[in-house]
């Protein structure tokens, strides 16, 4: 497949921080996916809070399937816009690499434990992983992924951090890192739907009032008559992503169209963003995502739920600057080159779940083996 002249293709890729030759058989955006996919951050996302405690059942979302949808969707679009799959793929499925155990109020206790020490933010700590944390090659620091994997990372970020500022010089993002912004929220929004239903958060009736989700269930009963009630969710949610792609790629082709985007230079020049959604989706979308703030994570077990996570981590964070002998060796050895309250930050951002419930009892409660 030929690229768009206005997609990021792989000879103008600028290269890793580290120098490595170039790979028999893949491009440099098909290593920076392999490398992700194969890191131990990766991973963890399979036990790390979507919106609940990822042990809450066995069919809701996580970070990991949540990322994996992304990464779907994401390079569905890019084919259909003839942009790099490679690299919006890539970016994708990097975009939650930094995310703490218990979802965005994990990441809200982790700040507030940060707030003196240099803070702490999902996206500036994901650049951390994949440039620091991830130690799986003898020959340098992190995943070395390219300049333009890291800044996507960096875009993402609603408040970049001074680090990474030197990422934003170019101007506006290329368009697959837009593309993958865009899809993160498209697919957040409706699958957050389909697990609040799955997990009786809210009912169908409660549903039908979203005009949103009225106006795709309209026609989904238009094609498909009765839906019946074991595939109501899935066929909402299906209906949810159909017409947020279908507007988000002909409102895109539109603003290319009416901006006269012929090259990657203009994008970059263009002060502004040309992947989105059109201005009745944006409003129909603005809706729903009202819903899911009050309905759905507001939900007294939802806030139970992040109560008790954000209470962990505080814990555990008070706990191990008290006594920092408590932390494994190797972090203790990190200590001097990153200070206590960073090396804190990393181990408690790195834990799954699971992993910061089962630190806790083994700290807090004395009859838990060690």
């Amino acid at each position: 497949m030929s690229l768009a002249p206005y997609a990021l293709p792989d000879s103008l890729c600028l290269g890793r921080e580290h120098p490595e030759p170039h790979h028999a058989y893949r491009g440099p955006f098909q290593r920076d996916r392999d490398r992700i996919i194969h890191s131990t951050a990766f991973r963890r996302l399979m036990n790390k809070t979507q919106v609940l405690v990822a042990q809450t059942n066995d069919h809701h979302r996580t970070r990991l399937t949540h990322t994996l949808e992304v990464a779907q969707i994401g390079r569905t679009l890019a084919r259909a816009m003839n942009l790099n799959e490679d690299l919006t793929e890539a970016i994708a499925l990097s975009h939650d690499l930094g995310h703490p155990p218990f979802g965005h109020a994990g990441e809200m206790e982790l700040a507030e434990c940060m707030q003196n020490h240099g803070g702490y933010e999902h996206n500036s700590h994901a650049l951390r992983v994949v440039e620091v944390l991830e130690n799986r090659y003898p020959g340098f620091p992190g995943l070395n992924l390219t300049w333009e994997v890291r800044e996507a990372m960096a875009h993402h970020s609603k408040a970049p951090s001074e680090d990474m500022r030197r990422f934003l010089r170019a101007g506006s993002p290329f368009l697959e890192a837009q593309l993958a912004d865009a899809v993160d929220s498209l697919a957040y929004d409706a699958h957050d739907v389909d697990d609040a239903l799955d997990l009786g958060l809210i009912q169908p009736g409660d549903v039908e009032a979203i005009p949103l989700c009225a106006l795709v269930l309209e026609k989904a009963r238009e094609r498909f008559g009765v839906i019946p009630p074991e595939a109501y969710s899935s066929t909402l949610v299906r209906a949810l992503v159909d017409i947020q792609v279908e507007d988000l790629l002909a409102q895109t082709r539109d603003n290319l169209k009416q901006a006269k985007i012929e090259t990657i230079l203009d994008v970059r020049a263009f002060p502004g963003l040309l992947v989105g959604p059109g201005q009745r989706i944006e409003a129909l979308k603005s809706g729903l995502e009202t819903f899911l703030k009050e309905r759905v994570y507001q939900h007294p077990k939802v806030l139970r739920m992040t109560y008790k996570g954000r209470r962990i981590l505080r814990k555990l964070f008070d706990e191990f600057v008290r006594i920092p002998k408590l932390l494994p060796e190797r972090n203790q050895q990190q200590i001097p080159t990153w200070g206590l309250h960073r090396v804190i930050s990393d181990y408690l951002a790195g834990m799954t779940d699971r992993f910061a419930q089962t630190e806790y009892l083994q700290l807090f409660e004395p009859f838990h083996s060690v």
